[in-house]
């Protein structure tokens, strides 16, 4: 994906000038942006299966025998769809993605917070928005919105060359999805690139002090106390129609793995929108102070 640049962001290189003007967006992307997981909008009915019952089979098989449930699941739609006769290659993926339904607000989000924190730090930050998520890196490639991403981080499949998926090539779950907040912390960003090597805090180019990671549920708290422990911030969304996802939102602030829950209505003056930006509000002033106390040590020099 293209990488953006303000028009006052920094030159990198000869360690005079300041380079960490970025502030992280992540998001989950199943329950977060969207209410259902976007098999549920895609592959599933494609294929004329139950999502309770498809979903039940992968939770029955994961339960018996202790298998990793995205692996589970990723193997048994190759199964379902070779069982189909279907064709579903990475363009039909893709295709199938303008199916997915978002929360009320996401199509105008991610223009207004750019906006929102330009006018705020007079231009002096740089947003950047992330996706990881545990779901269909062929679906996402398809997704109406992807072009607000600087990196789509997902699972995906091997096709053969009749484009046929064949089994996981990458597998992203609740515990593997930290490791890309540290390929943003570190600026490693290439899923072929090591993030196991040392760096200093003050070479990584966006600290987790300017990360907020948002997220809907349980399997996001790995992500969610590694951006906090760090350092950074993080909300949970919970869907308005179940009860259930306002519980979860209020068992995590019991654990302290949030900042901030809100309803996912992402829609201009909502309560989501307002607690965003309070945390953007409180990064921004961070990347600011850094920006001066860089520019004043550089002057005794």
């Amino acid at each position: 994906m293209k990488r953006r640049r303000t028009a006052r962001q920094d030159k990198a290189g000869d360690g005079t000038r300041f380079t960490r003007n970025v502030l992280a967006m992540v998001y989950d992307f199943d329950g977060t942006l969207t209410p259902l997981p976007m098999q549920e909008y895609t592959v599933l009915p494609q294929l004329g299966l139950s999502a309770a019952s498809f979903w039940e089979e992968v939770n029955a098989e994961v339960r018996a025998t202790g298998g990793d449930p995205i692996l589970t699941y990723m193997r048994l739609l190759v199964e379902k769809i070779e069982a189909n006769k279907a064709h579903l290659s990475r363009d039909a993926l893709r295709r199938l993605a303008r199916d997915i339904r978002y929360y009320p607000g996401v199509q105008g989000w991610f223009e207004r917070v750019n906006r929102y924190v330009a006018e705020r730090s007079g231009g002096a930050v740089e947003v950047r928005h992330y996706i990881i998520s545990a779901g269909l890196r062929e679906i996402l490639e398809g997704i109406s919105i992807k072009h607000h991403f600087e990196r789509i981080y997902a699972s995906q499949y091997h096709f053969n060359h009749h484009e046929v998926a064949c089994f996981p090539t990458i597998v992203i779950n609740d515990t593997s999805k930290t490791q890309y907040l540290f390929r943003i912390n570190k600026g490693r960003e290439d899923a072929l690139q090591s993030i196991n090597e040392y760096m200093p805090e003050e070479a990584r180019p966006i600290p987790f002090s300017h990360m907020l990671y948002i997220g809907d549920g349980l399997t996001d708290v790995p992500c969610m106390t590694v951006a906090k422990k760090y350092g950074g911030f993080a909300v949970a969304v919970h869907n308005p129609a179940h009860e259930g996802s306002l519980e979860t939102c209020r068992e995590l602030v019991r654990a302290e793995r949030i900042d901030y829950f809100a309803a996912a209505d992402y829609r201009p003056g909502r309560v989501l929108e307002k607690r965003v930006r309070t945390l953007l509000d409180l990064i921004i002033a961070r990347i600011l102070f850094a920006r001066e106390r860089h520019a004043f040590l550089q002057s005794l020099s």
